[in-house]
């Protein structure tokens, strides 16, 4: 996935100015900033929401500013969003919304929507959860029953907005593990859109594995967060690009301040 020099405005407001990155091939690009910065915006120019103002935008290989819808719905075939708020369909079960791509989009025949929509609910330990309504599920639970519905489709690129915004620090640490899991055990491309560096650095910094048929989650060996790729933007640029040791010392006046209010020790 590459953005080349990518502009875009709302009107008169410009939100992003000569943007330019690349996430490579099943890595994990922490996208961070603070509210209102454009992070989500960035989200909704990949998926084709939106069309830049001037520069290029490329997914799996494909200028996606180029494509016309129909080529656009083909590509968003291959790309998993989790929205902020989770956008759950209230009047679906758990069931329902994750295997809603599956049944309505793709067409899978209501054997294998079963199979998968079990397999990916197991996967974010919601399992027994299947009938319920999301509005019998904790704000946890519905964000988690959004990741299993975006990747339900096995896409190759995953889109996190915000995963785990409003929620309370122990189960923002929970859906944060979901987070290590699709990327150590899935093995997806990924994006994730935070103001929170905690969650950032959780992520980095922890590891899932499978051991006797259990995922166990852990501090990763020696320093991996060293070695992940972070990005934040600021006033409609990238401010910094570079790994979690890069990040924490820097010297620029706005990571200083962004990071002091973020990372304990508080």
């Amino acid at each position: 996935m590459v953005f080349d020099h990518v502009s875009f405005s709302f009107d008169e407001h410009e939100v992003l100015r000569d943007v330019s990155f690349s996430v490579p091939r099943g890595s994990m690009c922490m996208l961070l900033g603070a509210s209102g910065t454009g992070k989500s915006v960035i989200l909704k120019l990949i998926l084709g929401l939106l069309t830049p103002d001037s520069g290029t935008i490329s997914v799996n290989g494909e200028r996606i500013d180029q494509l016309p819808e129909r080529e656009l719905r083909r590509l968003r075939g291959d790309i998993g969003m989790l929205f902020q708020e989770s956008a759950l369909f209230d009047s679906l079960t758990v069931a329902g919304n994750v295997g809603y791509r599956l049944r309505e989009e793709m067409g899978m025949p209501q054997a294998d929507e079963e199979v998968r929509v079990a397999e990916v609910l197991g996967f974010v330990g919601l399992g027994p959860f299947a009938d319920r309504m999301p509005s019998e599920l904790s704000g946890g639970q519905r964000r988690r029953v959004a990741l299993a519905r975006a990747m339900a489709a096995k896409p190759g690129l995953l889109l996190l907005d915000d995963p785990t915004t409003g929620l309370d620090p122990i189960t923002a640490a929970s859906v944060d593990d979901e987070v290590v899991k699709l990327r150590d055990l899935e093995q997806v491309t990924a994006i994730l859109v935070t103001h929170q560096i905690r969650d950032a650095f959780y992520v980095a910094t922890h590891t899932a594995r499978l051991e006797d048929g259990e995922v166990q989650i852990g501090l990763a060996a020696g320093t991996r967060a060293d070695h992940a790729s972070f990005m934040v933007l600021h006033e409609g640029r990238i401010c910094f690009e570079g790994t979690g040791a890069e990040l924490r010392a820097a010297k620029d006046p706005y990571l200083h301040e962004f990071l002091f209010m973020t990372l304990p020790p508080w």
